[in-house]
């Protein structure tokens, strides 16, 4: 059984018509002088084809790590806003309709949230926090709950008290004098 005679890309080119023997002829003389001009004095010639490419191999790789970088970056901040609505959600301290108003301001704004008056006088204290998250309003957190809220993204603590605890000035004049229960809004 006879092989079947395979034709080299140049022979296949010049037979469909696609390339002349005069073009052939001169691709082989500078393939030959090419090689020729390494090996007498040991020049590289560089082609600048392979260097277009090379150079837009780079490129693209370069482009490719920043976009991993983006997405790896995306990835993470949606990891924490997930673990900060779960630690929000276990652990939210229960609000009283009924209760006493605990007003406060967010993006300029007054909001108001209603609480017991047990869990009003944390907030004020500082043992409680408010955090607000998107599509769950705001929700009332022990202060240990907040500082772990703010150690992943202090974004979402709106109202945290932390350094009100009972310390007054020593040359405070008014320091004996109760504020009355009736100017607290």
């Amino acid at each position: 059984m006879k092989k079947p005679q395979t034709l080299s890309l140049q022979e296949q080119l010049l037979k469909s018509g696609l390339a002349s023997d005069a073009k052939a002829k001169q691709v082989k003389a500078e393939k030959r002088k090419q090689t020729k001009q390494q090996r007498n004095k040991g020049i590289e010639v560089t082609d600048a084809v392979k260097l277009d490419v090379e150079q837009a191999r780079q490129q693209q790789a370069e482009r490719d790590r920043e976009l991993n970088r983006l997405r790896q970056q995306a990835e993470e901040q949606k990891a924490l806003s997930a673990q900060i609505r779960q630690m929000v959600e276990q652990n939210t301290i229960a609000q009283d309709e009924n209760g006493m108003a605990y007003r406060f301001t967010d993006h300029n704004k007054v909001k108001s949230v209603y609480a017991a008056p047990k869990v009003r006088e944390a907030l004020v204290a500082g043992q409680a926090a408010i955090v607000r998250l998107d599509g769950m309003g705001y929700r009332i957190v022990s202060a240990e709950i907040a500082r772990k809220i703010c150690d992943r993204n202090a974004e979402y603590v709106v109202v945290f008290n932390e350094n009100s605890g009972e310390t007054v000035a020593v040359d405070d004049p008014y320091a004996a004098f109760q504020v009355p229960d009736d100017l607290i809004w």
